[in-house]
């Protein structure tokens, strides 16, 4: 065993190898099928004792990862020894083997290196001296097929000597599994004779090509697992700061200079004793979390999703702290582990360069000083003259950032593991003008900022700069709307807002990048960006209490008073604006009126835009849809005309002319034509709808004429949704039915008008997006639309039945408690009652709350949709059935009791 495990303590507990052997022997081997089972029996009692054992020593102490990885491939090596031994010497025993008949098992890749996951893949490889002979190829078989009934997963080679050098050299798979080799059973003179055609063979020479290869595969990981070790769902072992990256460390570690243990590092001077104490924590509590989510997931799994994430915390046991939940405590102790793997790995690569770059020996550069201030290029990088250059100037901790973003310069990364080391001395000059200048410079560059504040928190200077954004660091938020941390959403926020001021983003934000550069303080955007998250996890409103950190910390940076205080607001109030487009009616001005009414000034109208826009883009992949940008456009529009031209700037009158004139023009009818369609229409509908659909509703009711019942879907690319129109017989329980046959054909309505013609027929009108937030476009998935509406509006089918049959897709929401509320609002418009409803999403939560609001014998007018991640927020605007608000008493508590249980799921009897 070559004293690899002699470290684990009570090792007969975990598996009695002197038992073992005693239990097989009692085996008869006459019969082989039956001595091959009772065999499987006798391992499988072995096998399930000792993982029984490991998971009750790591619930005993729940972070020693390192140990549990090492018995369970201790484990693992004796039930193989126990297998081998009775297979050759019970089953097929030779009494006088030839040379030929030599048998090696080895342990490789992670089984070889010792560390195994309850579940991981045992990698084993069988090697022959040369062409298998049928007495090893019997033993193979026996032994595979004995694993294979204790249900173990194996991955497995057969080769002779020549064969594995052969396939080592052709393929770099196989050769880093067979990296990490481990003599298990067998012959030791074949083992060395391998190990050491393996040495001279394979590996002599091809380090330079074996580190390129490994890199390579690393950042194909990396893209493929979200290249950030910051995703909220990360995968322990692939993801970029996990497992793999530290394995990978260790591969070329023992490839380029055959080390046999990660201490090595040490004494080579590719990590010092603190680099090294990191690298074994960060290893031992990976894995502990990977240890802990195969127990609790039953197999192997390695994607620490967030339904796994709150059982790991309680395993772990961590504990609650005031505004931050165990689950947040433990996951940012995550990320800061992973952000460590990628500090560690960016020094060890910079020493391998140093050994391996062919352009090693040219001298290092010097710049004049005025350029870089006393720091040098070494081949292209921004470096250190001498080792205690931060210790002579702290400052130079932050200048260091600031040359770099300046210059677009790399900075070497023994500067950046001096950086980390002698980053708690920033805390002297944090007050310093010339580090806050230096610091603004940064943040506000116009070349790539978000790179450079990306290397400055992770050297941690810029949290010990600025100690509220260390607060934030690696702080997750326990929900599926955030893909990222918070310190990482914040940097790639900032690496949005340069990228709308360079002009990349005009196809996707053409009103963004067109008034970014109407806006007359660059510092404030920017610094309002920074600091739009920085007290999250605080235990209160993160926007009452960012504002307050803000007003601290922007003098000094050098912000003016006036720029702080608009600073202040922006963080304030930094979601408003997307409150307002997603959660309210805009077609109700006094929505617009509300809302200009707290912002106040066209300027704080475009940095508002700017700062929700990016805010919502830098959530992460998805989250931002042509729906959203077409809303906030409309806010947006509306608000920059009223303080442009004040309240009163156009009468509901002249709106309601111009509306209808525009739609004449349009559809090209006389002055008679538009009043007879007009006459049929109220008031509100004419506000309601932009121009577009008023023109797409005019037509459609004009081709169906006196149809009762006619459905139209019209794809809308710039809206990112499909507009759903209903023309019908109107009656109560109309829009319950439809939102119902809408989820039923796979539709999510994000926005819905309810409008009454004077003749007793219904216009409804609803914007649809499939599950992925896509419009529905394909003729299927239109068809399958109006026929479900259709089969729902002439009582084809009971539809509580058909809702009950169409299978839940976001099983994953289950992993949150969401305590459901419902709030009636008054004043928020002049003339409806605005009651919103909010619960953890789910499959037709909407016709659920449609329903209980017809029951309610109310009128829905509009319904507005708003999803962010597992959370539901559905607004409705309502009056009572004479056309009045609902006046608060005994009917609106009823009201909210319904929607309440509604909201919480709680079944209902439909009528068919």
């Amino acid at each position: 065993m070559s004293g690899r495990f002699d470290h684990l303590p009570h090792r007969r507990a975990i598996v009695d190898h002197r038992a073992l052997a005693e239990a097989l022997a009692r085996i008869d081997p006459v019969e082989k099928a039956a001595a091959r089972k009772a065999a499987s029996g006798v391992l499988r009692a072995a096998l399930d004792a000792g993982r029984a054992e490991i998971a009750r020593r790591l619930e005993a102490n729940p972070s020693r990862g390192l140990e549990a990885a090492n018995a369970q491939a201790y484990l693992v090596d004796r039930l193989l020894i126990a297998l081998a031994d009775f297979t050759t010497q019970r089953l097929y025993p030779l009494s006088n083997p030839t040379a030929a008949e030599r048998l090696l098992l080895i342990a490789v890749g992670g089984y070889g290196r010792g560390e195994m996951a309850p579940f991981s893949d045992v990698d084993i490889g069988f090697v022959t001296p040369w062409k298998q002979t049928p007495w090893a190829e019997q033993a193979i078989e026996s032994m595979l097929y004995t694993l294979w009934d204790l249900g173990l997963k194996i991955g497995h080679s057969s080769r002779s000597m020549d064969d594995v050098v052969r396939q080592a050299k052709a393929d770099v798979t196989v050769r880093t599994a067979l990296l990490e080799g481990r003599y298990v059973w067998g012959d030791e003179a074949l083992y060395a004779e391998t190990s050491r055609r393996f040495r001279d063979d394979v590996r002599a020479g091809t380090e330079r090509q074996f580190i390129a290869d490994k890199l390579e595969e690393r950042n194909q990981r990396h893209v493929r697992m979200g290249d950030t070790r910051y995703v909220v769902e990360p995968n322990v072992k692939e993801g970029k700061g996990g497992l793999r990256d530290l394995h990978a460390l260790f591969w070329i570690g023992k490839y380029a200079y055959d080390v046999q243990r990660a201490v090595e590092l040490v004494e080579l001077g590719l990590f010092t004793r603190e680099e090294y104490r990191l690298f074994h924590r960060a290893e031992n509590f990976l894995w502990a979390v990977r240890c802990h989510l195969h127990l609790i997931a039953g197999r192997g799994e390695d994607r620490l999703t967030f339904d796994y994430q709150r059982e790991i915390a309680e395993r772990m046991r961590y504990a609650a702290r005031p505004g931050k939940p165990a689950v947040e405590r433990f996951m940012q102790f995550y990320f800061l582990q992973a952000r460590t793997v990628g500090s560690l790995t960016g020094l060890f690569l910079a020493h391998l360069e140093e050994r391996y770059s062919r352009r090693a020996r040219l001298p290092k550069i010097t710049r004049a000083p005025r350029r870089l201030n006393g720091f040098v290029l070494d081949r292209g990088r921004i470096a250190l003259p001498d080792d205690a250059f931060f210790r002579d100037d702290p400052v130079r901790l932050v200048e260091v950032f600031a040359i770099a973003a300046q210059q677009k310069t790399e900075i070497h990364p023994l500067a950046l593991r001096c950086a980390t080391r002698d980053a708690k001395l920033v805390a002297s000059v944090r007050r310093d003008a010339r580090a806050n200048a230096l610091f603004l410079d940064l943040l506000t560059s116009r070349n790539d900022p978000e790179l450079v504040l990306r290397w400055m928190n992770e050297t941690g200077v810029l949290g010990r700069f600025v100690p509220d954004f260390a607060r934030v660091v690696a702080q997750m938020q326990f929900d599926m709307y955030h893909h990222y941390t918070v310190d990482e959403h914040t940097i790639r926020a900032i690496g949005l807002v340069a990228r709308l001021e360079k002009g990349e983003l005009k196809a996707d934000h053409p009103l963004p990048s067109a008034l970014i550069e109407q806006i007359v303080s660059r510092r404030v955007l920017y610094v309002a960006v920074l600091l739009h998250d920085i007290a999250k996890g605080r235990g209160g409103d993160h926007s009452i209490l960012g504002a307050e950190v803000a007003e601290r910390l922007c003098p000094r940076f050098g912000l003016t008073r006036a720029e702080t205080e608009t600073v202040a607001w922006l963080v304030r109030w930094h979601l408003l604006m997307s409150a307002t487009a997603f959660k309210r009616d805009l077609a109700d001005f006094k929505t617009i009126l509300d809302f200009a009414e707290v912002v106040q000034s066209p300027e704080r109208l475009r940095l508002l835009l700017v700062l929700t826009v990016v805010d919502i883009r830098a959530v992460g992949p998805g989250t931002w849809n042509g729906w959203k940008g077409q809303l906030l456009g409309d806010l947006y529009d509306a608000a920059e005309e009223v303080l442009r031209l004040g309240h009163k700037q156009r009468g509901r009158g002249e709106r309601l002319e111009a509306k209808q004139e525009g739609l004449r023009v349009a559809m090209g009818w006389s002055a008679e034509t538009l009043a007879t369609y007009a006459r049929r229409l109220p008031e509100a509908y004419w506000i309601a709808e932009p121009g577009d659909v008023l023109a797409h509703n005019a037509a459609f009711v004009a081709g169906v004429q006196d149809v009762p019942l006619s459905i139209d879907a019209h794809v809308y690319p710039e809206r990112g949704a499909t507009l759903v129109t209903v023309y019908a017989a109107d009656h109560p329980g109309l829009f319950s039915r439809i939102a119902g046959a809408i989820h039923v054909a796979g539709g999510n309505i994000i926005d819905a008008r309810i409008h009454t013609t004077r003749d007793g027929m219904a216009l409804d009108n609803f914007l649809v997006q499939d599950p992925l937030g896509r419009p529905f476009a394909e003729a299927g998935q239109l068809d399958r639309l109006k026929t479900a509406i259709a089969d729902a509006l002439a009582g084809r089918g009971k539809m509580t039945d058909r809702l009950k049959a169409k299978p839940l897709p976001r099983t994953r929401a289950d992993a949150f408690r969401i305590e459901p509320s419902v709030l009636v609002e008054n004043k928020a418009s002049n003339r409806f009652t605005v009651v919103e409803v909010a619960a953890r999403d789910r499959p037709a939560l909407l016709n659920q709350l449609a329903y209980a609001l017809f029951v309610s014998k109310v009128t829905i007018h509009s319904a507005h949709v708003a999803t962010y991640g597992e959370r539901a927020v559905d607004v409705f605007y309502l009056t009572d059935l004479t056309g009045d608000k609902l006046a608060p008493g005994a009917r609106v508590r009823t009201l909210e009791k319904r929607l309440l249980a509604a909201a919480a799921g709680i079944p209902y009897d439909e009528a068919a």
